[in-house]
């Protein structure tokens, strides 16, 4: 496949790049199929992120494909909506709707490559970041005085991601998520004491640079990753069908890839306990090296007892997917060979 485009004059060293990644092992079909698919410059924002994470791609080459990222395809798609004064859909209301509003497009953003380089996300991600700062330390919405989970992970995440590791109200963040760990090494979701649900402190812990941790910090990320690693990734209670299935965007919902996606970037993939999520993500490959997205959020799809609030809520949730469910996904695969890559496996096998 040829992964040029019209104006790509990196071909060559891409090439190279495939070939240390999969030439040493025999490469399938398959594997040249989907490390080409997610190159491709229709998606510049999954192919700079496949560069840089599958391909180990560096320096000017990276650099030129990260300054491609708004050009085209979803992060432009998103920019397009932007509206003056840098939100999205309401100024007041930067939470609501879901799933439109400047908190859900700035998450998604952060998941594809946006960082603080290119000059307009500045402006939204630091009015975000102000009115969602509590005086605990945590992030919440501008009507609480105080900070909850679900916001303080996700809002650090995606501010570290941009490039804010450095700041003082990110690093407060973090304080936060150490103060307001549960004793069984799990947060609070909705009301319920260290769950599953509650994922966001240990993938913002997953992406804050390692050199930034206190001995607080470290030992909160080994509980955590004790707390799930006891549960398998999944186990907590009767069987929820939706954390089994593969979702992006992925809003504040669980499910095994994200389990699998903080616990390998935390070093902890090895890890037995990790081996049944890892082996339901392999089964979901297709033969041409492919994850399909299984749903779109809100997921509750033979999800048992829905929460309490679902019925009063459910005409304000409003969807919002890159990519249409029971497809072949460009953010699922890319996720999923991460995963496997820092497995050490064959990418796919």
């Amino acid at each position: 496949m040829d992964l040029r485009g019209e104006h790509d004059t990196s071909t060559g060293l891409m090439t190279l790049q495939i070939n240390q990644l999969i030439g040493k092992r025999s490469p399938s079909s398959a594997m040249k199929s989907a490390i080409g698919w997610l190159t491709e410059e229709s998606q510049p924002a999954v192919r700079y992120l496949a560069m840089r994470d599958l391909l180990g791609t560096r320096g000017d080459d990276l650099h030129q494909a990260h300054r491609a990222i708004p050009s085209r395809g979803w992060v432009k798609d998103i920019l397009r909506s932007r509206l003056p004064g840098g939100y999205w859909v309401d100024g007041e209301n930067l939470y609501r709707p879901k799933y439109h509003s400047t908190n859900w497009m700035l998450l998604i953003l952060s998941d594809l490559g946006v960082t603080r380089e290119l000059p307009w996300l500045a402006e939204s991600a630091e009015m975000w970041r102000d009115r969602f700062a509590r005086p605990d330390g945590g992030f919440d919405t501008g009507d609480s005085k105080t900070s909850e989970l679900c916001l303080t992970g996700n809002t650090a995440r995606a501010l570290v991601k941009f490039g804010y590791a450095d700041d003082r109200l990110v690093r407060r963040a973090f304080e936060w998520l150490v103060r307001n760990q549960k004793p069984n090494g799990g947060w609070h979701c909705w009301g319920r004491n260290g769950v599953i649900d509650g994922w966001e402190g240990m993938s913002a812990f997953a992406v804050y640079p390692r050199q930034k941790w206190t001995r607080s910090m470290k030992a909160a990320v080994d509980r955590g990753c004790e707390f799930y690693l006891e549960r398998g990734l999944l186990r907590q209670g009767a069987r929820y069908d939706p954390w089994y299935r593969l979702h992006f965007p992925y809003h504040y919902y669980y499910d095994i890839l994200v389990g699998l996606e903080f616990i390998t970037e935390l070093g902890r993939g090895d890890d037995r306990r990790a081996e049944n999520a890892l082996a339901l993500l392999k089964k979901k490959r297709r033969r041409d090296g492919r994850w399909l997205m299984d749903a779109v959020h809100p997921d509750y799809l033979n999800a048992g007892k829905l929460p309490k609030w679902f019925p009063k809520y459910k005409d304000r949730l409003k969807p919002f997917s890159l990519e249409a469910a029971g497809e072949p996904s460009k953010m699922i695969t890319l996720r999923a060979l991460r995963v496997l890559k820092r497995m050490g496996e064959p990418v796919p096998a």
